[in-house]
């Protein structure tokens, strides 16, 4: 464990969601006084108990009431603070409008933003995601950080729209403070990794459904997967790379069609995914349900649809070394048959 020189503050907004759990982790055990927000406190306890089963010192985690929605509180979080992950967003379970999404993540990311250079944080980095830097279906060319996604493009859904137009406007305010404080921002594939806690699975729901043996015929979907532990441990070197100022990094490991991951979970776990389905749905099936089922609208663009993209970036500039997607998928399932987990 390296500890850092000295007892440098950062802030992890949003610090009940799945990638901040283990943000806040990789920090405690880095040595770090970590400030977290929640929208009530009365969420402290519980992540508190869930970071501690991984990071023993909680004494150095403290919590702030701030909501992406609002102005209150974001000052009070910021003071004092060396660096800034902001790693909060939207719910993308959110069907009430675009806007449910669109608006807080925007605004919301403007409003952390200028807490922050008011503050005199050093550096800001944000997590965005890899569908910001997607080209058209269209485009013969591999995603990397030098494309920027059309939000009006018709194959995102709202919550990819809103990571999209959260980013671009996060990119445009900093641009007029860059003399005082550094921006990173982080653009992950598909985060499954083991979960710290049940309360808040985001998008680990895909395993628990096939875990439960939803659905029950699997669609043509696949992901670039990033393990949650390594996506944390990146936003740290982000956080204090001299190099990784005023850049964008691609997280993603290896890929695998979500009929792979069933048979990975098949193989490794015996019995216990005995549920698991082992038929492929047509993709003419997924695209009728889609018609009944408006959760599933948003994936119809993406059956059968790789969406290459590389993450040699942060390989290069920052050692990313992700681990392979076998031990992501094992480990992910493993937490969430753990019976013991809060």
């Amino acid at each position: 464990m390296t500890l850092s020189s000295r007892m440098e503050v950062v802030l992890v907004t949003g610090g009940t969601g799945f990638v901040a759990g283990w943000c806040i982790v990789a920090l405690l055990q880095r040595g770090y006084q970590v400030r977290t927000t929640v929208r009530n406190l009365a969420q402290e306890s519980a992540v508190r108990t869930a970071v501690a089963s991984m990071a023993q010192a909680t004494d150095r985690l403290t919590f702030f009431t701030a909501d992406l929605t609002r102005d209150d509180g974001w000052d009070d979080a910021m003071a004092g603070c060396d660096y800034v992950l902001h790693v909060a967003s939207p719910l993308s379970g959110d069907t009430s409008g675009p806007d449910a999404l669109i608006v807080p993540a925007r605004d919301g990311t403007l409003r952390v933003l200028r807490a922050a250079v008011n503050a005199g944080v050093r550096r800001v980095v944000m997590t965005s995601a890899a569908a910001a830097a997607r080209p058209p279906h269209s485009a013969d060319r591999i995603s990397d950080e030098t494309v920027w996604a059309d939000p009006a493009d018709r194959q995102f859904d709202a919550y990819r729209r809103s990571k999209i137009l959260a980013e671009r406007a996060a990119w445009d305010f900093m641009a007029g403070h860059a003399d005082r404080t550094g921006f990173t921002t982080i653009l992950p594939g598909a985060v499954f990794g083991p979960v710290l806690t049940k309360a808040n699975l985001g998008s680990v729901q895909i395993f628990q459904g096939l875990l439960e043996g939803r659905p029950a015929a699997i669609p043509r979907l696949g992901f670039w997967i990033v393990d949650v532990r390594d996506l944390a441990e990146l936003h740290v070197r982000a956080m204090t790379a001299p190099e990784a100022a005023a850049n964008r990094f691609i997280a993603a490991g290896d890929f695998r069609w979500m009929e792979d991951i069933a048979t990975t979970l098949r193989l490794k776990l015996g019995s216990r995914a005995g549920k698991v389905p082992t038929r492929r749905m047509p993709n003419f099936v997924f695209r009728l349900l889609s018609l009944f089922v408006p959760v599933l609208r948003s994936f119809v663009s993406s059956l059968g649809r790789r969406n290459d993209l590389t993450a040699a970036k942060a390989r290069r500039m920052l050692g990313f070394a992700p681990r392979p997607a076998t031990t992501t998928i094992v480990d992910c399932a493993e937490s969430l048959l753990n019976e013991n987990a809060v």
